[in-house]
Parts: C-alpha cells; structure tokens; sequence
C-alpha cells in the first residue's frame, strides 16, 4: 500500500447530531488543514478497534499523519493487530478533545516504502530508537498499520456549535 503524496481535498459539511441545534449553513465550518494540523501535532492517539465478539477496544498508541493516513505500529500478537487483522474498521482520535479530531476508518498493512519513511520520521517526533525493531518491521514480520480515513470529525470546544464538521471522503 503505497500513501499518496497529496490526498484529496475531503468534502466538509455539519456532522447529523439531531438535538443539539447546529446550524443548517456552511458558515464556520472548521477548514480541513485544522483537522491536519492536530492529526500531525498530537503526540499520543486513541485508537479503537473491534474484537471478535464484537465489544470494542480502545488503547492509546503513537503515530504519524503521513500522507493523508494515521500510521503506527505494534506488535503482531497485540489485540489490537489481531483485531484489525479480523475487522480493519476503527476509530483513531487525537489526545486533546477541546481540539478533538475523530477518524472512523479502514486499516491496511503499509508497504515496505511506507515503512522507510515511518522509521525515520518516528524517531524525531518521540525520541525513541527504533533500531531493535526496524529489521522486523521492515521484513514485514511486524505490523506498520495505515488508517485511511472514510469519516473524520472535528470539534472545537471554544466554537462547538459553530464550527462543528464532518469530512467526508471518497471511497
């Protein structure tokens, strides 16, 4: 799976939130580079994925907005790995919900480009030698995931009703 340089531009509109009286217009609809700026600057991400049983896991992880996907990594033998490896649906949020970016989307296995690129931009954001674990991750016996966003929220506590969005993007 190979991330694309440039991805294309979501379509905004309100988020459905029948009760909470937003308004009908466009007018203060947060920009997508807003939901960018914090899907890159967050340092830790919530991500949920489904079990077999269908109850929902939500654990904290690290990782990279690159290339229009979330990127991380874990190990194989993780809940989490073994529960995108059933069903790849899930749900990655940014740590700060006063900024809150909500992605619902589908994840796939990164390619060894991909990984390259994940390794060496991993390193300056968290301080954290990958060195032990490069071998592995790039023969592809760990798992790099890549969360393509299909549904991405954003909510800014300060504006709530009035900059409420949703992005919808092109399967």
């Amino acid at each position: 799976m190979a991330i694309a340089a440039k991805t294309t531009q979501p379509r905004p509109s309100r988020p459905l939130m029948p009760g909470y009286g937003l308004p009908e217009n466009k007018k203060g609809l947060l920009p997508w580079k807003w939901a960018e700026q914090r899907l890159r600057k967050s340092h830790n991400y919530w991500i949920t994925t489904v079990k077999p049983d269908g109850s929902p896991h939500t654990m904290v992880v690290w990782g990279l907005w690159m290339g229009g996907a979330f990127l991380f990594s874990t190990g194989r033998q993780s809940r989490k790995a073994r529960n995108l490896a059933e069903n790849p649906r899930c749900v990655v949020c940014t740590e700060h919900a006063e900024e809150a970016v909500v992605v619902e989307g589908v994840a796939e296995i990164a390619d060894v480009p991909v990984r390259r690129e994940f390794l060496k931009k991993y390193q300056p954001k968290y301080h954290f030698d990958m060195a032990g674990m490069e071998k592995d991750i790039l023969a592809m016996k760990e798992p790099v995931f890549a969360v393509r966003p299909h549904l991405v929220f954003g909510l800014y506590e300060k504006n709530f009703m009035g900059s409420a969005t949703r992005w919808r993007f092109k399967s």
